[in-house]
């Protein structure tokens, strides 16, 4: 059976777009991310009230993330990762963070949500469908994928659940704690030992 590794993005193989968001403007509520907050709607609503309410714009937002490098080791990682397998990237950032790391990466399969903008601030944000992580997992699965899927926050929990197998990576003990089931790893070669120790059935 022909496999899929589906990596969420940030904290797996990016740095948090939010927080350094918040470093760079000074902004301490930008500091929530999805490791504190499980419901994605209710956090990107937030964050758009507070980048409007301080007037950061669009340009500012890409400005802080065109200075930021990939995790330690996540190219070599991910590169490791598409010579064996076919890779996606399931992420909910947006299209328009995504030039930057896409080409440090070597321009990965992504698929990601849309951020509405009105006179270069955000105005809202476009999801793909309800639950977008899962559906790709559950899709790829569909088409007969082994899908393996690695994430690290609380909304690629029903990703990591609708996979073949899946693991935490780096992730905060809350979520380790409350999904004792998951492996969590911490470095990218425990990861990769992880991947290979994965069994894949010929047929499904």
């Amino acid at each position: 059976m022909q496999r899929v590794i589906a990596l969420d993005m940030e904290g797996v193989l990016t740095p948090e777009i939010w927080i350094a968001v918040a470093q760079r403007t000074g902004i301490d509520e930008l500091r929530r991310t999805t490791r504190d907050e499980p419901d994605y709607d209710a956090l990107m609503r937030y964050r758009i009230d507070v980048l409007n309410t301080h007037g950061v714009s669009l340009k500012q937002i890409r400005e802080v993330i065109a200075e930021l490098p990939l995790l330690e080791g996540a190219r070599e990682f991910l590169d490791e990762l598409r010579r064996r397998w076919v890779v996606v990237l399931l992420s909910d950032t947006f299209e328009q963070f995504d030039d930057h790391f896409l080409e440090l990466m070597g321009y990965p399969h992504l698929l990601c949500h849309r951020l509405d903008v009105a006179e270069g601030r955000l105005a809202g944000w476009r999801r793909r469908v309800d639950d977008a992580k899962r559906c790709a997992v559950e899709a790829y699965r569909a088409l007969n994928y082994h899908v393996t899927a690695i994430g690290d926050s609380y909304n690629d929990l029903t990703m990591l659940r609708a996979a073949d197998a899946a693991s935490l990576f780096r992730c905060p003990e809350a979520v380790a704690a409350a999904n004792p089931d998951l492996p969590s790893v911490s470095t990218y070669r425990e990861m990769l030992r992880w991947i290979d120790s994965v069994q894949v059935p010929a047929t499904r």
